[in-house]
């Protein structure tokens, strides 16, 4: 399966929800502080900055999918793009945690 370029944040929640479909590596690309703030439960910490020369902490989730999320879809857009030119299928996730918590988990703290 080919991930779209973007996810939405409703569609992510659907697909998470859904137990007869394996759920994605959520992979969190924000900054140091960003994630010691809030981040979505079970997420895998790189940030973008240090994605390239972390990324093969990554290779044992290859043939999963990927959903990349940052604060509001920018840098996760990056993120995303550069592990899919690896081989990964990823996706970036729209409007990012900050839309998260606005849309599906207003318990998540915005920032």
């Amino acid at each position: 399966m080919t991930l779209p370029r973007e996810l939405g944040v409703l569609e992510l929640k659907a697909w998470l929800d859904d137990t007869t479909r394996p759920p994605p590596v959520l992979l969190d690309v924000r900054n140091h502080d960003e994630w010691q703030w809030v981040r979505l439960a079970g997420a895998t910490f790189i940030p973008l900055g240090e994605l390239e020369e972390r990324h093969d902490e990554l290779l044992p989730l290859k043939e999963r999918p990927i959903v990349v999320y940052c604060h509001h879809g920018v840098r996760s857009l990056y993120g995303s793009e550069y592990l899919r030119e690896l081989g990964y299928d990823t996706t970036s996730l729209r409007g990012g945690i900050d839309a998260w918590s606005v849309q599906i988990d207003a318990a998540v703290a915005r920032y």
